[in-house]
């Protein structure tokens, strides 16, 4: 086709007058450009180069989860666990409990498998040997008070070969200890293997992987799992390992949402070459990030195996911004090359500031003390730091060398204008009059929000691993284990340290206060089962007084003391450290809601502050229960300066790019109602406040400035440029951006809305979340920002001149 048939005015896009230097603006983003558009072929070359790069290294990158990364390090709490670690295990324990349906545990097929399953956990490597109890451990044992005096011995003897005689013998043993409850189910029917774990693998010395651990534990069911017997397992490495799995199918979420976007962004741009593009240069920075976690020393984890959805995401967000002011331009006459140009020149600014708010979405996350919430925070930021170069400069670059044929450029005239009638009747919101209705529903929402918000709890809503759903086969277990158990998974430890004399466990006023804590936790609501050194001391002074229930009590001499915790010696560390000056009391816990933490966290304390002395400290806290604690405390310090930090810095972002407060309140305060009802959506579906939901605020915000920032970029341009009024020029934001806007917010919803089926129930959280502050930031951008400009923009700034302070000349066309 010869020029002059060109349509629309359309050029060859390698006419190199169109490259002339005297085409791009003199401002430092015109000369920018001159040097992108100019260079564009070897720059488009090293952007392949790049990617093929990334490709490559990507796949060194590892999914791994440890203990660590899971817990806040640095919290007070935290500290007491890593000093009392070695003496007294972690908060890293499995349990294997077999059920047997068809009665009593005591016979032969189900202790024979019992005692292969001991065997089997014994071997599986990351398990602590000596820390493995069950019936067929020596450190199982059952005393009695006899004529003679005391009598007692393992459970279950070494020539145990399953003979009715025998059998009846272990009934006895078990009935006369104290393990019923603790290995040994309350209806004897079920019987558990305990055993912690350690943190790193006793072969490499690398940190241990619990992915691993989880598929030989499961390993053990599937082998054992037959002819009535049932295998329940529980713990810290098995949650991960089945959180792991599910996290897998982010990948087929991944592609679902891939189709999804691609169709929508088809229909939308009516071109196949502009959804192409859109998706290349939304991938390309994913591809990116994952190639650079690797070299730098990175990985993922099944919290942040999410952030590249994220990423992509965010990705055809500002695509669909820069293809569709591509398409308008073409459509209006322009050449493919200057079409690129002017899109560079009118979008990078917007651009690049909404990405760097999406980056300090991102990085304030890193509050929070937890290095697995601080690795999410730099995988996401640096993914959106990329995404600067990728959509700001690859794709104009790729899109000057496309165009529209004829017949698509017949077929898109036009339609760039069918959505013009509903911007028309939304241009009254830019009034005074008009704006009342949305200020005034506003307002209502925010009262409605705030007083449901206050509800939000911070931690566990539920029972069992609440990143899992649950119908879950760990949930199962769980449930299996708390109803048949006296004790389960759940445990926070108090470490009484006491001084001031060698052996002070044998102090009368020292057990004492131990006693009285015992007593006072067992007196509290959601305590299970309490299990310490005054306890134990008080049931061998009842054993020695002919088990009287009246001497159930720490006796007053120390000589009888001493005799009482010398039993306790032959527990090994479970009731004391070795020099006899820490002393672990053990708390079971009826589940770990968050209620039910903080009523038992707030009774220690109390317990605390009265009976501390410089002699004697009880302090919190080990086990599970005990790091759930101080997470959910560094969650609620973090949230504070989270959201202050949040928007502490959006807002220096907004005032450095647009100058004026005024502009920056019309952009923030809608943000910020969004995060109020975006609190109140979590307090209604009983969603708490933890490491997994805190980001999402952050993300909402992040990604929810975007469009107050593309549109009030649009409103000041056209108000300055074209002298209009804030109506006029709101309307004529909307055409240009409006659309664009809410198609990206619909199509990120729908994305991410897909999530709700996935098998992690944390992922589904995320999904109906993230749904919400995207769709919901999107019309509050274009409902309630005009509202709020119409009457906090001073009527000079309605009728923009260039000599206002607020509204300074655009460096943009």
């Amino acid at each position: 086709m010869s020029r002059d048939q060109e349509p629309c005015g359309l050029e060859p896009v390698d006419d190199q007058q169109i490259l002339d230097r005297q085409n791009f603006s003199s401002d430092l983003i015109g000369r920018v450009s001159y040097w992108i558009f100019h260079f564009r072929r070897a720059l488009l070359v090293f952007f392949i180069l790049l990617t093929l790069l990334f490709a490559f290294t990507s796949s060194r990158l590892q999914v791994e989860a440890g203990f660590y990364k899971m817990i806040p390090l640095q919290h007070e709490y935290m500290q007491s666990f890593l000093k009392y670690q070695g003496d007294f295990g972690g908060a890293n324990k499995v349990l294997l409990a077999l059920k047997n349906d068809r009665g009593e545990i005591f016979e032969p097929a189900f202790m024979d498998t019992l005692r292969q399953v001991t065997e089997e956990v014994f071997y599986v490597k990351g398990v602590e040997r000596s820390s493995v109890t069950s019936l067929f451990t020596s450190n199982v044992r059952y005393s009695e008070v006899v004529e003679d005096g005391f009598r007692g011995g393992n459970i279950v003897a070494a020539d145990f070969t399953g003979t009715p005689e025998q059998l009846k013998i272990v009934r006895e043993n078990v009935l006369k200890s104290d393990w019923v409850g603790r290995i040994v189910g309350n209806d004897l029917g079920s019987a558990m293997v305990v055993a912690d774990l350690l943190e790193v693998d006793p072969d490499s010395g690398a940190r241990l992987d619990l992915q691993e651990v989880g598929r030989a534990l499961e390993a053990i069911r599937t082998k054992y799992e037959k002819d009535g017997i049932s295998v329940h397992i529980i713990g810290f490495a098995k949650s991960v390992s089945d959180i792991a799995e599910g996290a897998a199918g982010v990948l087929l979420f991944f592609a679902v949402a891939f189709v999804i976007t691609a169709l929508l962004l088809y229909w939308y741009s009516g071109s196949r070459m502009l959804t192409a593009w859109a998706l290349i240069c939304a991938l390309v920075p994913v591809v990116w990030l994952l190639g650079l976690l690797p070299l730098l020393g990175l990985a993922l984890d099944p919290m942040s195996i999410l952030v590249p959805f994220l990423i992509f995401s965010i990705g055809v967000s500002h695509a669909v911004q820069m293809t569709n002011a591509w398409k308008l331009e073409t459509l209006h006459g322009h050449d493919s090359v200057t079409a690129s140009r002017n899109c560079f020149q009118k979008l990078f600014i917007p651009g690049a500031m909404a990405l760097l708010a999406n980056a300090l979405g991102f990085m304030v996350i890193a509050f929070v003390q937890i290095e697995m919430v601080r690795e999410l925070a730099i995988t996401a930021t640096l993914g959106v730091s990329l995404m600067i170069l990728t959509n700001k400069l690859l794709l104009p670059i790729l899109l000057s060398y496309m165009r529209f044929s004829v017949k698509d450029t017949e077929r898109l005239q036009g339609k760039e204008t069918a959505g013009d009638w509903l911007w028309e009747r939304l241009g009254g919101l830019a009034t005074r009059k008009g704006s009342v209705v949305a200020i005034v529903a506003a307002l209502a929402l925010l009262g409605g929000g705030l007083w449901q918000a206050g509800k939000l709890k911070v931690g566990d809503m539920g029972q069992g691993v609440p990143e899992l759903r649950a119908d879950s086969r760990y949930n199962q277990d769980v449930a299996m284990v708390t109803s048949n158990f006296a004790i389960g998974v759940d445990l926070l430890q108090v470490v009484v340290e006491a001084g001031g004399s060698e052996s002070p466990c044998v102090d009368r006023d020292v057990l004492g206060r131990v006693e009285d804590f015992e007593f006072s936790m067992k007196q509290t609501d959601g305590v299970a089962t309490v299990r310490g050194l005054a306890g134990y001391v008080a049931q061998i002074t009842q054993a020695n007084a002919e088990t009287f229930i009246k001497w159930r009590t720490v006796p007053e001499e120390q000589a009888q003391i001493a005799q009482g915790v010398g039993f306790a010696t032959r527990l090994g560390n479970e009731l004391m450290n070795s020099t006899c000056t820490a002393m672990p009391i053990s708390l079971y816990t009826e589940d770990h809601r968050a209620s039910t933490i903080g009523h038992i966290i707030e009774r220690i304390k109390a317990f605390k502050s009265e009976h501390d002395t410089d002699r004697l400290k009880f302090q919190l806290a080990s086990g599970n229960v005990g790091v759930m604690a101080a997470t959910n405390e560094a969650v609620a310090t973090a949230d504070k300066w989270v959201n202050l930090a949040l928007f502490g810095s959006v807002t220096l972002l907004c005032l450095l790019s647009f100058r004026s407060w005024r502009i920056t309140l019309c952009i923030i305060l809608p943000l910020a109602l969004v995060t109020v009802l975006c609190n109140a959506l979590m307090a209604l579906l009983d969603i708490g406040l933890k490491v997994n939901t805190l980001p999402v605020v952050a993300l909402g915000v992040g990604v929810g400035v975007d469009y107050g920032i593309y549109l009030f970029e649009r409103i000041k341009h056209e108000m300055h440029a074209h002298n209009l009024d804030l109506r006029a020029a709101f309307v004529e934001a909307l055409k240009q951006r409006g659309t664009a806007s809410l198609f990206t917010a619909v199509t990120m919803t729908v994305s991410v809305a897909t999530w709700v089926f996935s098998t992690l129930k944390f992922q589904a959280d995320m999904g109906v979340l993230l749904a919400f502050m995207f769709l919901v930031n999107a019309f509050a951008a274009i409902l309630l920002l005009p509202a709020l400009a119409a009457w906090l923009l001073p009527s000079s700034q309605k009728r923009c001149v260039s000599t206002s302070a607020a509204c300074p000349p655009l460096t943009t066309p």
